[in-house]
C-alpha cells in the first residue's frame, strides 16, 4: 500500500521517468554511469560495452535525459553524462509505503 494516492501530473511525470527504464539499454547505461568512478560517463566509452553505434547511444541518452533522469554536457565533440540522483531517489520510493 502506498502513502497516498499519486496526482495525475505526478503519475504523468513518473511514468515518463519509468518508460525511459523500460529498455534494457537503458537500464544498462544508467547503471555504467551509476558505477562509473567519478559519477559521470563520455558517450566514447558507452558504446562498446552495451554493443550499439554512438547515434544509437546517443538516441537512448537522449530519451534519459529528457525524462530527467541524467544530465548532459557537452566537452568538445563528446558528451558526458551525469545522473540526477534526487530524482532516481524519487522514483525509487514513488511508490513505496511511507512515501
Amino acid at each position: 500500500m502506498t502513502a497516498g494516492i499519486v496526482a495525475d501530473e505526478a503519475a504523468e511525470t513518473l511514468a515518463r521517468m519509468f518508460k525511459a527504464l523500460g529498455d534494457p539499454t537503458r537500464v544498462r547505461l544508467v547503471s555504467m554511469i551509476a558505477a562509473s568512478a567519478d559519477g559521470e560517463a563520455c558517450i566514447c566509452d558507452m558504446t562498446e560495452p552495451v554493443g550499439l553505434s554512438q547515434p544509437t547511444v546517443s538516441h537512448h541518452m537522449k530519451l534519459l535525459v529528457e525524462a530527467g533522469l541524467v544530465t548532459r554536457e557537452q566537452r568538445g565533440r563528446w558528451a558526458y553524462y551525469r545522473l540526477v540522483p534526487e530524482v532516481l531517489r524519487s522514483l525509487a520510493g514513488a511508490l513505496g509505503p511511507g512515501c
